[in-house]
């Protein structure tokens, strides 16, 4: 059984999880540690769990989501991993940086690509991923049926969605790939987003004004 803790990092605000099992392994998705305080703090967390660090996933690119990663390559040795429609973003993260006045020394390259096509694999468990772009051309989210939970990243939020007024965005592919990969999971289902506090399917149905 796969369990979830979360972080939430860096000026944006952005959330980072770790994903892991009871033989240690884990992921870490969407690495946003800014400087080495918040990178300690999720080194401390593994160490203290004794866990084995097995790749980062990421949900999109965007620059808050990517912050850590090359933190956590150099640390551990382990691959970068992002839908490949995501490439676009991630090679404009430098110019992203100095728009926002953010210093990046450069932007981490990704070492293989996670496909919708098939489940992401930790031990005996597994991730179904889903393809939901309209945030950005390669935006997925983690679903977790066995543990009744999601992964969003910056696609569905707690009565919001993520914007798409960014390269690569558009609102109505957003739109579309909420009703078609995020409300038909059961009402049940945990959304654990990009940023804000975790909700349900349930109560974004009923209650995200966006989606009315």
């Amino acid at each position: 059984m796969l369990q979830l803790q979360g972080f939430t990092f860096n000026g944006f605000q952005e959330n980072t999880y770790v994903i892991f099992n009871e033989k240690g392994q884990c992921w870490v998705v969407d690495p946003g540690m800014y400087d080495d305080a918040e990178t300690e703090q999720l080194r401390k967390f593994i160490e203290h769990h004794g866990l084995v660090p097995q790749a980062i996933i990421n949900t999109h690119t965007h620059l808050d989501h990517i912050f850590g990663v090359q933190a956590l390559k150099d640390a551990y040795g382990i691959p970068f991993l992002m839908h490949e429609r995501d490439l676009p973003v991630l090679s404009n993260a430098m110019a992203s940086a100095m728009m926002f006045g953010i210093p990046l020394e450069a932007a981490p390259q990704a070492d293989g690509y996670i496909s919708e096509k098939e489940p992401l694999k930790l031990g005996e468990d597994s991730l179904e991923v889903r393809l939901a772009p309209g945030h950005s051309p390669g935006s997925i989210v983690f679903y977790y049926p066995a543990g009744k939970w999601v992964i969003s990243g910056d696609v569905l939020f707690y009565q919001s969605i993520g914007r798409s007024d960014l390269p690569g965005g558009h609102h109505q592919t957003l739109l579309d790939s909420i009703h078609r990969e995020m409300l038909t999971l059961p009402g049940d289902t945990q959304v654990f987003p990009g940023h804000g506090p975790a909700t349900s399917i349930a109560f974004e149905k009923e209650h995200n004004p966006f989606l009315q």
